[in-house]
C-alpha cells in the first residue's frame, strides 16, 4: 500500500510551533520579497484570502481582520521539513520526498488492521516530535493515496487524519466525490477537455475508452487512469539529479537600470553553477528571463526569456556568467522598470562523462578554481568569496518585513526561557 503524508498548512503550521499565541489564529505567508500569498492557515481561507493575493492589495485587509503576516522563512521551513522526512524514514524505508511538506512512503508485510495502528503512531510520533500536524492518505496506487489524503485533510472530524481507500466501494466512492479539476496531474488543458464533455468527477473519467485516453491525453493520462483504477503503474522514485536547476528572484522594487539587473543575473547563475557542482552535473542549455511587474496598473507587461546553447556542457560559474550576459544583453529593453528575473540551466550531463567538443573546450583551470571557491565558502561561510559580477558589499536584500526568526537553525535565535 502507499501512503501520501501531507503537512497540514505547512509553513502556518512552522510558525505556531514557536509561537503558540498564533494557534487559532490568521496566518498567511508571502513569497519572496512579500510579494504574494503562497500559504494560508485554515483560519485565512475562511475569511477569503485568496492563493497568490497580491500583498500591497490586501494590506488594509490583513489588518482590518487582524490576520498575522509573515515573510517567507525557508531555513527554519527546510529544518522543520527535514526532521519531518527523518521520522518518517523510521517507520518505512521505502520513502520518496515529493515536495518539501509531501512524501510517499511504501507499506509492505501489514495486513490492514496492523497498518493503521502503525500509521496512528507514526503520526503521534511526527506531531508529538515537531508539532506539525499532519494528513495521511493510503491506497493501492500513488494516485489514490493522493485522493484518499484530500478525504483525510477535508474530513479530519470523521477520519482523524487518516484514511484508507482498502475496499473496491470506498474507491468507487472516492472517485465519485473527487472533482475532475482535483485529480492528481491531470493539467488544466485536460481538465478543460475532459468538463467539455460532460465530466465532472473523477469516476466518469475512468469511464473512458483506454484507445482515447491514449489518443487525447497521451500515455501519462492512461497511466493515471489505471492508477485510479486500482492498477499500479507509479512506483516510488528513488531520490534523483534535477533534470533543470532555477535560480529566480522577485526584486525589492523595480528597476531599470541595467548594471544591477546584470548583476542580479550574475549571481543567479552563479547560484546554478554551484547546485551543478554540488550534485557533480554538468549543463549545456541557459535560459534567462526578465519580467515587468503584472500587476502595475496602466503599463504593458513585459515578459521576454530567451536560451542559450552552451558550446560544451560545463559547471564554471565563469563560463555561466558569460553566457547568461550574453542572454541578457538580447532581452533587455531600456526604459522597462523590471520586478523579476531568472535564470535556468538544463541539458544535463554527469560532470564525470560530459562529451567534449572537437573545436570548444572548456577551461581546464576552472574545475579545481571552482572546487577551492566552493570548500571555503563551505568552510569560512557563504559569500567568503565572491565574483567580480557580484555586488561584493553584499548591499542588496530581499524584502522581508515580516520575518520570523531562525528558532531552530541559528542559536542567537533560539527560544529564550525564564525560570522563576
Amino acid at each position: 500500500m502507499f501512503a501520501l503524508v501531507d503537512c497540514n498548512n505547512f509553513y502556518a503550521s512552522c510558525e505556531r510551533v514557536f509561537n503558540p499565541n498564533l494557534r487559532n489564529q490568521p496566518i498567511v505567508v508571502l513569497s519572496n520579497n512579500d510579494g504574494c500569498v503562497i500559504a494560508r492557515s485554515n483560519e485565512a481561507k475562511a475569511l477569503g484570502i485568496p492563493m497568490g493575493a497580491p500583498a500591497f492589495k490586501f494590506e488594509k485587509i490583513f489588518k482590518q481582520k487582524n490576520i498575522q503576516v509573515f515573510s517567507s522563512n525557508y531555513a527554519l521551513y527546510g529544518d522543520m521539513s527535514a526532521r519531518i522526512m527523518n521520522i518518517l524514514g523510521e517507520f518505512t524505508p521505502d520513502i520518496e520526498i515529493y515536495s518539501i511538506d509531501e512524501s510517499f512512503l511504501y507499506f509492505k508485510g501489514f495486513d490492514k488492521i496492523g497498518l493503521e495502528q502503525h500509521l496512528e503512531q507514526m503520526k503521534k510520533r511526527v506531531e508529538k516530535s515537531t508539532g506539525i500536524p499532519i494528513s495521511i492518505g493510503v491506497a493501492q496506487t500513488k494516485t489514490l493515496s493522493k485522493v484518499a489524503n484530500r478525504i483525510a485533510k477535508k474530513y479530519p472530524q470523521h477520519t482523524g487524519g487518516i484514511y484508507l481507500i482498502k475496499t473496491e466501494k470506498l474507491r468507487r466512492k472516492a472517485l465519485h466525490w473527487l472533482p475532475i479539476k482535483d485529480i492528481w496531474g491531470i493539467g488544466r488543458q485536460h481538465q478543460k477537455r475532459l468538463e467539455a464533455l460532460g465530466l465532472q468527477k473523477a469516476d466518469a473519467f475512468t469511464q473512458l475508452d483506454d484507445a482515447w485516453v491514449r489518443k487525447n491525453m497521451s500515455v501519462v493520462g492512461l497511466r493515471l487512469k489505471k492508477e485510479l483504477e486500482g492498477e499500479q503503474t507509479l512506483d516510488l522514485n528513488a531520490l534523483t539529479d534535477k533534470k533543470a536547476i532555477a535560480t529566480t528572484r522577485s526584486f525589492d522594487y523595480e528597476y531599470e537600470d541595467l548594471s544591477y539587473i546584470t548583476e542580479r543575473v550574475c549571481s543567479f547563475a552563479i547560484v546554478c553553477g554551484e547546485k551543478l557542482r554540488r550534485q557533480e552535473s554538468c549543463c549545456q542549455s541557459i535560459y534567462v528571463f526578465l519580467k515587468s511587474n503584472r500587476f502595475k496598473e496602466n503599463t504593458a507587461y513585459h515578459n521576454k526569456g530567451i536560451s542559450v546553447q552552451l558550446p560544451y556542457p560545463t559547471n564554471s560559474s565563469l563560463d555561466l556568467v558569460k553566457f547568461a550576459k550574453i542572454a541578457l544583453n538580447k532581452i533587455y529593453q531600456s526604459g522597462i522598470a523590471y520586478k523579476k528575473a531568472g535564470v535556468i540551466v538544463s541539458k544535463m550531463t554527469p560532470q564525470n562523462a560530459k562529451q567534449t567538443a572537437l573545436f570548444t573546450e572548456e577551461n581546464p583551470k576552472h574545475f579545481p578554481l571552482m572546487q577551492q571557491i566552493d570548500a571555503l565558502n563551505q568552510s569560512l561561510g557563504k559569500h567568503t568569496v565572491m565574483f567580480g559580477n557580484q555586488d561584493l558589499k553584499h548591499r542588496w536584500k530581499m524584502r522581508q518585513n515580516h520575518l520570523s526568526q531562525n528558532y531552530s537553525t541559528k542559536l542567537t535565535d533560539i527560544i529564550e526561557i525564564k525560570a522563576l
